[in-house]
């Protein structure tokens, strides 16, 4: 079994999908020729030509509105937006068109396309390449938002994003691009959307995170086990939305005690949706405060990058914490 990255994993998946399905399209800035900016497409021009695979305008709104189009006529587009931070002059069309058209055509039209974007900190993007925008797609009904950890989940959670005939956010946190490697099976898989995973087993307190934040976390987790003497439980909850909320409550109930770590801002964030969801319905099971720890209310900075994102120290204060009230 290979050892790939995430570019890797990514990229395999968009080949294996266009090799099973001719429907399968794949467009945005600079993905033809190019292979794209972090090099996900990067192939994929020359094996299947210029019809399936193919350059647009620095345009985002028009890039999504043609790729609502194609999926509305049959086809299954993969738009990629070259980095998030350019989602938002598509936003219009992403929650008033993509997200809609099942409901408001009473389930006689389905809008199936995956819309890729690099997403979160950690490579000194600043401000206009590093943010972490997902609440403003959970918050909206009819997508469904995905942000694999590691180049497995990568490919089949991709893989699955591309059969499943709803709009997917599908948000790559570019930080781990290379720098998660793992074994990736060469034949085709798929992880199903809304299941999260338990990636370390413990007995004392919880931490729930997604994306980048789970190695962070897990490094915390050892450290915690190692210098503190309790066992801390990881979920990567893979998918935000749908989330799977039943395998949190199931850790709440085991650990009695939460800490919720992304890189997004704090004031509404995803952990704020989680935090709420277990305390209505395992407040009884809590014996601490749900911890948080996130990005600031600040623009993301670049000077200071290592101060905004969640780091190990900032973890295993919560940790500590939520052990000790």
């Amino acid at each position: 079994m290979p050892t790939i990255n995430i570019i890797q994993a990514v990229n395999d998946a968009l080949r294996a999908e266009m090799k099973r399905d001719d429907r399968v399209v794949i467009m945005g800035e600079d993905v033809g020729k190019f292979g794209g900016v972090f090099r996900a497409t990067q192939g994929l021009f020359q094996e299947f030509g210029s019809d399936r695979v193919f350059d647009t305008p620095l345009a985002e709104a028009g890039i999504i509105g043609c790729a609502i189009g194609m999926a509305l006529y049959g086809l299954r587009p993969v738009p990629e937006i070259q980095f998030v931070d350019f989602i938002y002059p598509a936003f219009d069309q992403i929650v008033n068109e993509a997200a809609k058209m099942r409901y408001r055509s009473g389930g006689q039209f389905t809008c199936p396309m995956v819309i890729r974007a690099p997403s979160g900190g950690g490579i000194k993007g600043g401000l206009y390449h590093s943010q972490s925008p997902e609440t403003y797609f959970i918050h909206t009904a009819g997508l469904k938002v995905v942000m694999p950890s590691n180049p497995y989940d990568a490919k089949g959670l991709l893989i699955a994003s591309i059969r499943d005939d709803n709009p997917v956010i599908f948000l790559e946190p570019k930080s781990l691009y290379r720098a998660a490697r793992g074994e990736v099976p060469e034949e085709v898989y798929v992880i199903e959307l809304g299941k999260a995973k338990v990636v370390r087993e413990g007995e004392d307190i919880t931490v729930v995170t997604y994306g980048a934040m789970v190695r962070v976390a897990l490094e915390a987790a050892e450290t915690a086990a190692e210098e503190d003497q309790f066992s801390v439980e990881v979920i990567d909850m893979r998918t935000l939305l749908p989330y799977d909320i039943d395998t949190v409550i199931a850790s709440v109930k085991k650990t009695s005690r939460v800490v919720i770590v992304h890189e997004a801002p704090r004031t509404c964030g995803f952990g704020a949706e989680l935090s709420a969801t277990i305390s209505e319905k395992a407040l009884l099971h809590l014996q601490a405060p749900i911890f948080r720890v996130t990005g600031f209310d600040i623009p993301f900075p670049y000077t200071f990058e290592h101060h905004y994102l969640p780091n190990e120290t900032r973890i295993l204060k919560a940790l500590r914490d939520g052990m000790d009230f």
